[in-house]
């Protein structure tokens, strides 16, 4: 049986699936530019927050679209129908150590 972490990460997959059917890809790291404006919607503290960062981190709109994708998955991750700020603020993490290690 999987464990407790294996279950999230299946229903996040199952919720993936079931949300692109019907469509070439079947994950959130494959998400077109049309599909980002389709299922990631964000209320107004999410675009607030990723204004700041924008602002902040001099994000190119390429990083936009790729904290997007991730916090897409945070929130499938999560169980949430919405991403919220908590899961934009994990995903600017995320995309600030990248940039630690990689530049």
């Amino acid at each position: 049986m999987p464990s407790a972490t294996g279950l999230t990460a299946l229903r996040a997959r199952e919720r993936q699936a079931h949300r692109f059917q019907g469509k070439e890809h079947s994950t959130n790291s494959t998400m077109s530019t049309a599909d980002i404006r389709e299922y990631c919607i964000l209320d107004k503290e999410s675009r607030q927050l990723m204004k700041q960062a924008f602002d902040t981190l001099g994000l190119s709109t390429r990083a936009h679209d790729r904290i997007l994708k991730v916090a897409r998955t945070i929130a499938d991750l999560d169980g949430a129908e919405q991403i919220s700020d908590a899961h934009i603020a994990e995903a600017i993490r995320y995309r600030a150590l990248d940039r630690k290690f990689w530049e």
